[in-house]
């Protein structure tokens, strides 16, 4: 027999942190007939949409797409750069930073793995040190995750750069953008990132299926020298044929369709808006998560992620029941913890096609999921979000702060 749960109205509340809603605009290029691969139509398409991710990058270098997950953007970023054996520098930030380290290890390379209690991100004065001690420049590259989604931690990108530019070292500088890019604002060419990793699924508000490089001069430079095998994930094929708006392999078609549409609307909407925008439902968030009195993963207020917000239960309660629960009683994912937080957390996701209503609604589900759970916690919390919220936008740069400000310059 049909149980009426099965179908449950409404909509569905997909607040994990990617893949994120896509916007029915997107939906709808998706939809669009698929074309020659070959043909000038194609050719044009390809050019617009690289033109387009120069600006989401905000840079003026190539910028390579694959038909892949982040996880091959991760293994070109080391492939293309890279020999046997080269030392790189990482750092335990959380889940997703172990990850690369491990495809790091596999593919034969020497790495050095700051241990982390991932809450933290990365120490630029431990990066300058390491650097600084490395006289014989042994150490190839360092690799960053700028905005670690399994912890809602982001790293200071800049700063990095500034304490490998007083060490005076030469090492390639890598950054996962994958949750970050279109969310947060990332600066490839200011920040003096050598090769930016990127996905589709999140802040580009795509289903999963495409991911990209960012790639300085100085790593195309790298490339020519590297050693480790490489085929599919080589720059340099892509790079030619690209420039006539061509692929050396058959490409995504109708997910390119929808990466033209999201950079359309990322633009009209301008990456400072977009920026000002995560800033704001993040706040929001945490404003929620503190009148619930629950703990925040992330503890320096500096490092806060505006892309999605990890949040710890009391000692005793099952962050996964919970996620069942509310999934089964109001039709809300959240994001599981990952790792060693497994268990110990779940994660709101607030980036891509988000409104204020959207947020609430995924709040309201959160403060009910913990009552009806009987998790030890206080009420008022999605009032307190919703205090800050009803502020006109732009009403305040004081209260939107200083990263809204800090955007207000970026021209796309």
């Amino acid at each position: 027999m049909l149980k009426l749960d099965d179908h449950p109205s409404g909509r569905h509340f997909l607040q994990i942190p990617g893949p994120t809603n896509v916007p029915d605009r997107v939906l709808r290029a998706l939809d669009h007939p698929t074309i020659d691969h070959r043909g000038p139509e194609f050719a044009r398409l390809t050019l617009e949409i690289l033109d387009g991710l120069k600006h989401v990058f905000q840079t003026s270098s190539p910028i390579v797409i694959y038909a892949a997950s982040g996880t091959g953007a991760w293994e070109a970023a080391l492939v293309n750069t890279l020999s046997p054996g080269d030392r790189v520098l990482m750092f335990e930030t959380g889940h997703f930073a172990t990850l690369w380290r491990k495809m790091a290890d596999r593919l034969g390379l020497s790495v050095d793995f700051v241990p982390g209690d991932w809450r933290s991100g990365v120490d630029a004065a431990i990066v300058e040190s390491k650097l600084a001690a490395d006289k014989a420049h042994a150490i190839k590259a360092v690799l960053v995750v700028h905005n670690e989604t399994s912890t809602g931690v982001s790293s200071d990108i800049a700063g990095i750069r500034q304490a490998i530019d007083r060490a005076g070292h030469p090492a390639l500088l890598m950054v996962d953008t994958i949750s970050s890019l279109g969310s947060i604002d990332y600066r490839h060419a200011d920040w003096g990132v050598d090769v930016s990793v990127a996905g589709s699924q999140k802040g580009l508000m795509l289903p999963p299926g495409l991911s990209f490089n960012a790639v300085s001069d100085k790593a195309l430079v790298a490339s020519k020298q590297a050693r480790l095998p490489r085929a599919y994930w080589a720059w340099d094929d892509i790079i030619a044929m690209n420039r006539q708006g061509y692929f050396p392999y058959t490409p995504a078609t109708n997910l390119l369709y929808g990466l033209h549409e999201a950079i359309d609307m990322l633009l009209a909407e301008g990456l400072p808006n977009v920026f000002a925008r995560h800033d704001r439902h993040a706040e929001a968030t945490r404003r929620a998560v503190r009148g619930w009195g629950l703990e925040i993963v992330c503890r320096n207020p500096a490092e806060y992620s505006s892309a999605l917000t990890a949040i710890m239960l009391p000692e005793g309660h099952d962050a996964d029941a919970f996620r069942r629960e509310t999934l089964a009683r109001y039709d809300l994912s959240l994001g599981t913890g990952l790792g060693r937080l497994a268990g110990r957390v779940f994660r709101i996701g607030h980036l891509g096609f988000l409104n204020d209503l959207t947020l609430c609604g995924t709040l309201c589900g959160v403060e009910m999921g913990l009552s009806a759970c009987a998790i030890p916690h206080r009420d008022g919390g999605v009032r307190d979000a919703l205090e800050f919220l009803r502020e006109p936008v732009g009403a305040s740069e004081k209260q939107r702060g200083a990263a809204v400000r800090r955007v207000a310059s970026i021209t796309t």
